[in-house]
């Protein structure tokens, strides 16, 4: 099984964490494009979980810029009252 990384761990990163993931995961599948291209390499479905973990920071973010979620660091004001 692939072993990306599940949508409710990137749920509790705040947003610069998310955009450093984001970053490494953008270098990590650009080297990996370079192994395929030279013939180096030794995983395939490695490319496929990396894309996949790329399109899930992004919903995840879209999601807080819609508003339907919220970054770990912002408290909802009703859980503050109570």
């Amino acid at each position: 099984m692939a072993s990306g990384t599940p949508a409710a761990e990137l749920r509790e990163l705040n947003d610069e964490e998310l955009v450093l993931r984001l970053r490494e995961s953008k270098a990590e599948l650009f080297n990996l494009r370079f192994q395929m291209a030279t013939g180096q390499m030794d995983n395939n479905r490695r490319l496929r979980t990396v894309r996949h973990d790329i399109a899930r920071i992004y919903t995840v973010m879209r999601e807080r810029e819609l508003g339907l979620s919220v970054s770990p660091d912002e408290v909802p004001s009703d859980e503050v009252s109570a």
